[in-house]
């Protein structure tokens, strides 16, 4: 029915009205009516009341005999049941509505939302992969995920088990933005009721879906392409060759968007995927730290800046020898073969910043360390 329609100059204005609203809604609800010909539809008849006008002609034109489209009463039963559970719709060209989903071709015309509208202001970083992520993905999916969060960015995700909820986890005090295949209502799985109760409370949740509406398989690649679109880039972590975050990543090179994943060991079928993007030029990712280079420093910026010290601060003290080799101990003891970021290394020394670097240049100068591009050091083969 879509090829039937052709385009014109009319501009996309966002709805001024609630009638307007209740128009998108039934125009979008319409049978057969998908993101595109809805647009199609806006831009040749320039309102959601022509367009619905013309549709049953449209439809006609298709082959399609007694076409109704969607009813006044439905979509205002859809717009009730929105604001009975706290949801708001946000249309395409609103000011709430999320600036960069709305540069793609196939952004939902509108989208509900129920939570903290304001965090669609801030840098937005995707975090996906395996439902049945390893012990080793989930802990990594936590610690991209909150120390994203420190530096000022907001995750969003799918809610779904394993890497999304961690990830949504790890990042519920900095913010989070659950993206639902179904309604905003409707919690999928089951047993992220809490969680989604506590994204709500903290956070934000959207769908382009009705609410009350159950999520349906071919619901989840539609709602893919919204999680990377909001935002800057996508991070993977773990996810086999054939898989829905694989999708999302398909979805973010088609926006524009980063694309960065978390490699694994080849014989583990959930990092096949993410091998797959680095051979094809996906950014590898160690640490939250190759996020934030590859993004930028524009968000990078995102982060609170420290104040700086009123007063110098104070020399440090000159330690013994007995004190100096306990702490090449320590250091030497949790390093191995495989690089470490020096920065991590600080943070499990209790943060003694000062006393590490200078130690570090000690036993790199003795042979006894390696330093390796991007901050990382391990102990000397």
């Amino acid at each position: 029915m879509a090829d039937t329609v052709s385009s014109s100059s009319h501009p996309l204005l966002p709805p001024t009205s609630e009638d307007d609203r209740l128009g998108w809604l039934r125009l979008l609800r319409s049978h057969r009516v998908g993101v595109s010909t809805f647009y199609r539809l806006m831009a040749e008849h320039g309102t959601a009341e022509a367009a619905l006008a013309a549709l049953p002609d449209v439809a006609r034109a298709a082959g399609i005999d007694r076409y109704t489209p969607c009813s006044t009463a439905d979509a205002e039963g859809e717009y009730r049941r929105g604001k009975a559970i706290g949801a708001r719709l946000i249309c395409r060209g609103e000011a709430e509505y999320p600036a960069a989903l709305a540069q793609l071709a196939d952004a939902p015309p509108f989208l509900w939302a129920r939570g903290r509208i304001d965090l669609l202001d801030k840098p937005l970083i995707a975090l996906v992969g395996a439902r049945n992520a390893s012990s080793l993905g989930t802990r990594m999916a936590r610690a991209l995920a909150a120390e994203l969060g420190e530096a000022g960015f907001v995750v969003v995700s799918g809610l779904a088990r394993g890497v999304d909820t961690a990830a949504h986890l790890a990042a519920l005090d900095s913010g989070t933005i659950a993206v639902f295949g179904g309604g905003v209502d409707v919690i999928y799985p089951s047993e992220n009721t809490k969680l989604a109760e506590d994204i709500l409370a903290r956070g934000l949740v959207l769908s382009e879906q009705r609410p009350g509406l159950a999520p349906q398989a071919r619901h989840f690649p539609q709602r893919n392409r919204i999680i990377s679109g909001l935002s800057r880039g996508v991070v993977i972590v773990e996810a086999a060759a054939k898989s829905g975050s694989l999708i999302t990543a398909r979805n973010a090179l088609d926006q524009g968007r980063d694309v960065l994943a978390v490699p694994g060991h080849p014989f583990d079928a959930r990092a096949s995927g993410c091998n797959l993007l680095i051979r094809d030029g996906a950014r590898l990712v160690r640490n939250a730290g190759d996020v934030i280079e590859a993004l930028g420093p524009i968000c990078a910026a995102a982060a609170p800046q420290p104040e700086l010290p009123l007063v110098p601060e104070a020399a440090p003290q000159k330690r013994s020898l007995r004190d100096t080799a306990a702490l090449h101990g320590e250091i030497l003891a949790r390093l191995g073969p495989s690089p470490l970021a020096e920065d991590q290394l600080i943070r499990d020394l209790d943060g003694r910043s000062r006393e590490v670097a200078a130690q570090l240049t000690d036993l790199e100068l003795s042979g006894r360390i390696k330093r390796h591009p991007g901050g990382l050091i391990s102990l000397a083969s």
